[in-house]
């Protein structure tokens, strides 16, 4: 495993309306690693993931993600930034239902010249490649997502995100609609995708069962200053 940080935070803060919610002297997370983020709900995960995707910005510190410096810039670097770098598995999978598997997949590459240029050969062969890995039948890439089960649509979810192969995957309680055996199976097949592109992987998770599953966890509550917050 490299010793460089995909993700190096150096006194960040950030808060809401003069409170403030993270306070976080330091962390580092070094490139290819798997790492757990858990906490208690409320307890600022969501706004750590928001930090690392560039949504939002810190008022203090600096913070480097996949070697970019997040703190200094502007809102379109940062837009360009999320394109190329990284892939996010949402909570609520935010497929648009209307679209095929297939068009929801391919969004992952939309928007990134970088992303879509580690595809070697045919688009759909890669699409192809990623749900037979994920345990997906390719029949269904024609299939509108919005007429698939929840656990199917995870993975679609995890598929878009996978693509082009991102330095950073974040997954906000990926596992939150699943039961105990078929979050381990899903986040098992992620890992296995994450670890033979060289991804790192952050997963917010409350559910301390999953730690196993991981090279590292960490408690927000113990990296963060500012203690309990509810945002």
């Amino acid at each position: 495993m490299s010793a460089r940080p995909m993700i190096a935070m150096d006194g960040v803060q950030f808060g809401y309306d003069l409170r403030l919610v993270l306070d976080i002297p330091r962390l580092w997370i070094e490139q290819g690693s798997s790492v757990l983020l858990s906490g208690a709900s409320g307890g600022g995960k969501s706004t750590l993931l928001g930090l690392l995707a560039g949504v939002l910005l810190p008022s203090e510190g600096r913070l480097e993600v996949a070697g970019h410096a997040l703190h200094g810039m502007r809102d379109a670097a940062r837009d360009r930034f999320r394109a190329d770098h990284l892939g996010v598995v949402f909570q609520q999978f935010n497929l648009l239902p209307f679209l095929s598997v297939r068009d929801n997949i391919a969004l992952g590459l939309r928007f990134s010249r970088v992303r879509s240029a580690r595809i070697s050969g045919p688009l759909d062969d890669e699409i192809t490649r990623l749900l037979r890995a994920l345990q997906l039948d390719p029949a269904l890439m024609k299939r509108r997502a919005g007429t698939l089960s929840v656990g199917q649509q995870q993975r679609v979810a995890a598929a878009r995100a996978l693509i082009g192969r991102p330095a950073l995957l974040l997954a906000d309680e990926p596992t939150s609609a699943l039961d105990r055996e078929a979050a381990t199976a899903f986040l098992q097949l992620m890992s296995a995708q994450c670890q033979a592109a060289g991804t790192t992987v952050l997963v917010v998770s409350h559910d301390d069962s999953l730690q196993p599953l991981f090279d590292r966890t960490l408690v927000l509550s113990e990296i963060n200053r500012a203690g309990a917050v509810h945002v």
